[in-house]
């Protein structure tokens, strides 16, 4: 797995390439982490795309990076999604917490429109 961050105006992508599992999901976690805590970003976009498969543990990384976004009354959305990483969010319920965006346009948009994470697109 492999993650990089770029800026783009008040927001932070973040793309993550490869699977998020159990031995790599603490790197994602920290990157989130980070970037809200520390670099106290207005907004987090984690950009999907290319990842395959997400586990358990990834998914839990994922939930606390938006539960930390929340605290930090911060924005928190993911993008990209394959359709094996929306079937487990669709299986977890998790879908209709996190805001969902097709492309990264979408998620960019929704950001400088001061859309909420409540909803988004599916």
């Amino acid at each position: 797995m492999n993650i990089s961050t770029r800026q783009f105006e008040n927001a932070a992508i973040v793309d993550v390439t490869g699977d998020i599992t159990l031995y790599n999901s603490p790197e994602v976690r920290k990157t989130l982490l980070n970037l809200l805590r520390e670099k106290q970003v207005k907004r987090v976009i984690v950009n999907l795309e290319k990842v395959k498969y997400i586990d358990s543990a990834g998914v839990a990384s994922l939930v606390e990076g938006l539960k930390v976004s929340r605290e930090m009354k911060s924005g928190f959305a993911l993008y990209g999604l394959s359709n094996t990483t929306r079937e487990v969010l669709e299986l977890t319920r998790l879908i209709k917490v996190f805001e969902v965006h097709n492309t990264e346009a979408e998620a960019l948009s929704a950001g400088s429109s001061g859309a909420t994470s409540a909803g988004g697109t599916k």
